[in-house]
């Protein structure tokens, strides 16, 4: 389903096509985002930058320092927001919206919860290379994520992101990430927000 808001302020679309821009692709945690970002930034050359490289201070283990939301949004500044052109994953309301208003325009990616939450077991498995991961930290943000479809939940939750885009100006497209990645790449490519 795709919900353009308001028309694009600087022609996001040419010839039929998306052209390279400045794109903001968010969604849940295990919905796909990461993946798709980098692949519309690999297939228009562009950088690509994740919130979560800029949220959080690189520790090992990772995710246990943030960053403060000023030197978040001064490194995204210094970085990659003076480009042309970029693609920005990631989930950044109430933090990040200064970053965000550069953007031409915005997908929210979704899935099926159950799938969601499988990607993301099978991503932490990965991440540890077989190992067991049944430690805290583990079940601390599994229970956070399970709780993105549920209305009701405190944290980030699929309500508080459709409240959020409904406030912004950029277009937003509405994707199902339970496509294979070349078919969701070609319907965000395809998309001619208006």
């Amino acid at each position: 389903m795709a919900l353009s808001l308001e028309p694009p302020r600087s022609g996001v679309s040419e010839n039929g096509r998306m052209r390279r821009s400045r794109v903001h692709v968010m969604g849940a945690s295990g919905s796909g985002v990461t993946t798709l970002g980098r692949a519309l930034a690999d297939h228009w050359s562009v950088p690509h930058a994740d919130a979560d490289d800029y949220f959080w201070v690189p520790t090992d283990p990772p995710y246990v320092t943030k960053r403060s939301d000023a030197e978040r949004v001064r490194l995204m500044r210094e970085l990659f927001v003076p480009r042309e052109a970029w693609v920005l994953s990631g989930s950044m309301p109430g933090w990040g919206d200064e970053i965000v208003a550069e953007c031409d325009a915005i997908v929210f990616v979704t899935l099926d919860p159950a799938e969601r939450l499988r990607r993301l077991e099978a991503r932490e498995i990965e991440r540890r290379a077989g190992e067991p991961h049944d430690d805290r930290a583990w079940r601390e943000f599994r229970a956070w994520a399970s709780g993105y479809d549920d209305p009701a939940f405190d944290g980030r939750s699929r309500a508080s992101h459709e409240a959020w885009l409904a406030t912004l100006p950029q277009p937003v497209l509405q994707v199902d990430s339970g496509l294979p990645r070349s078919a969701l790449l070609e319907v965000v490519l395809a998309w001619e927000p208006r």
